[in-house]
């Protein structure tokens, strides 16, 4: 077991000095719905903020415009939800074309939980080979129809807060609570997948190890701090770190940038944009910390 401190960020690399967009990976960001759009930004703009070269946001046509308005570096890929009812055939293949694009995926904040949302989550589930961070309504999605944990393989990464894991295993809160290891250790060894149980000291057991995270504050309790996590850890991944690691990591660096934005804006007053304003300062005290 492994207590992750500042001295992890030494493994975050140089940027190569001729890179191109391409060499960062392709982050497909599937997320939002009516009147949802903050999720699907959130988890993007984290995603470009942490390393990402290329971000696809795939969500319902009516977040057009005020993602393409808020966060135009995005390819927006839409769908109309009737699709899924009425055209089921060319709304998978649309879905296709999203999955073989992308590098690493993150699916389900802000996603729902109506018939459309269930049809996604299950088709990704099965036909996603590259890492995967599940969030949200995703994970409300498989707890409540567990036969979808069949799809479940090695590169999936569940991120859960304490409410979402006591549905996903059928425990209370205050079981959960009592030993977050345990729950988060047996869930991950059950299926073979990762699992971080997000609390005030998150939980990260993975492949090879398990670490606790000691970064953050109870300034990040806001709506959205997850949907900036997905985003982190997905932007991990594009630098080309160790899947382990990539997941640790950007646990870390979000309970540090959610740290420093507390102390910048008061911890009751942060909203979860500012956590990912801090991204940029975390990341640099490698280099200013001589950690490199």
């Amino acid at each position: 077991m492994r207590i992750l401190d500042e001295t992890a960020l030494k493994y975050i690399p140089d940027r190569i000095k001729n890179a191109n967009k391409g060499s960062y990976g392709h982050v497909l960001v599937i997320a939002g719905s009516n009147g949802m759009s903050g999720a699907a930004f959130l988890s993007a703009m984290a995603a470009y903020r942490s390393g990402a070269g290329l971000v696809r946001i795939f969500t319902v046509s009516k977040n057009r415009t005020i993602l393409q308005t808020l966060l135009p570096e995005a390819i927006i890929t839409t769908y109309d939800e009737r699709e899924a009812y009425e055209n089921k055939e060319g709304f998978i293949s649309k879905m296709k074309q999203c999955l073989d694009w992308s590098s690493v995926v993150v699916l389900g904040p802000g996603l729902s939980t109506d018939y459309y949302a269930k049809i996604i989550v299950e088709y990704v589930l099965s036909e996603c080979y590259v890492p995967m961070i599940i969030d949200a309504d995703a994970l409300n999605i498989i707890a409540a129809e567990p036969l979808l944990t069949k799809y479940y393989t090695d590169n999936i990464i569940i991120t859960p807060h304490i409410g979402e894991m006591s549905r996903l295993v059928k425990s209370s809160i205050e079981e959960i609570l009592s030993e977050p290891i345990k729950y988060a250790e047996e869930y991950a060894g059950k299926y073979g997948i990762t699992v971080v149980l997000k609390s005030h000291q998150s939980v990260i057991a993975a492949k090879e190890d398990t670490f606790i995270n000691k970064s953050g504050s109870a300034a990040m309790a806001k709506a959205g701090s997850g949907d900036v996590l997905c985003g982190i850890i997905a932007g991990m991944f594009c630098l080309g770190i160790d899947d382990d690691m990539a997941v640790a990591l950007g646990v870390f660096i979000h309970g540090m940038a959610g740290t420093l934005a507390g102390k910048k804006h008061g911890e009751h007053s942060i909203i979860a944009r500012e956590i990912i304003e801090n991204i940029g300062e975390v990341l640099s005290r490698r280099k200013r910390d001589g950690l490199i």
